[in-house]
């Protein structure tokens, strides 16, 4: 069966060039620049910058939770990865840095309790403690470009960059015990990040500098 494409509701110009990192936070969209490794607060209704701030490495990754934000970081020539915990009115928190297991993980999803963070070529999910440590994997069967929890199911991009890029969004039940990733929709760009405003959808058009707002079809 084919499947259908998703619905955008809107493009609209980065701020910075590569956005990267996206999480909204209830109110407004946090999106981090991959390239000037700064992070931007922008206001979705009037697209204005609200606020932008130095990130300690390349923010490839934003979830927000509970007032707060974790980002994960790229730090050093090895682009070691770390969750990083950051207050909005304060900045980046250096006592609650968490290494990524085998300093290696992109993006963030948050289930109210625990961070998920996913491991691009190693095609899968990790369900992390407040230490980092690894309770629980879960397996997509590829890349993973974002990730984001709605109404306690998890909304995975999945596909490939290979090959001019290739991605659909799938959906998951974290609460399964083998958790079956069912396609629902072709997205047609090359898809970097995911989150959700109570809507629609989110992800950044890396490679066009844009970010994209869009709804699953009916």
């Amino acid at each position: 069966m084919k499947l259908p494409t998703i619905i955008e509701r809107g493009r609209f110009p980065s701020p910075a060039p590569a956005p990267q990192a996206l999480a909204w936070d209830g109110n407004k969209l946090w999106m981090g620049s991959r390239d000037l490794s700064r992070i931007f607060v922008i206001d979705s209704e009037t697209w204005e910058v609200l606020d932008e701030k130095q990130s300690p490495g390349i923010p490839w990754a934003a979830v927000a939770t509970n007032g707060t934000l974790r980002f994960t970081i790229g730090e050093g020539p090895n682009d070691d990865r770390y969750i990083c915990r950051f207050l909005p009115d304060v900045g980046f928190s250096e006592a609650d840095k968490i290494a990524c297991p085998e300093f290696t993980g992109s993006y963030l999803s948050y289930d109210n309790e625990n961070l998920y963070l996913s491991q691009w070529y190693k095609h899968r999910i990790l369900k992390l403690d407040a230490n980092g440590n690894i309770v629980r994997v879960i397996d997509v069967d590829a890349e993973v470009s974002g990730h984001a929890f709605v109404d306690g199911i998890i909304y995975v991009l999945r596909g490939t960059e290979q090959n001019g890029e290739s991605w659909t969004i799938a959906r998951l039940d974290p609460w399964e015990e083998k958790p079956e990733v069912k396609d629902i929709a072709i997205v047609p760009f090359a898809c970097r990040s995911l989150t959700f405003d109570g809507a629609n959808f989110w992800s950044n058009h890396r490679a066009a500098n844009e970010i994209v707002s869009f709804a699953l079809p009916l």
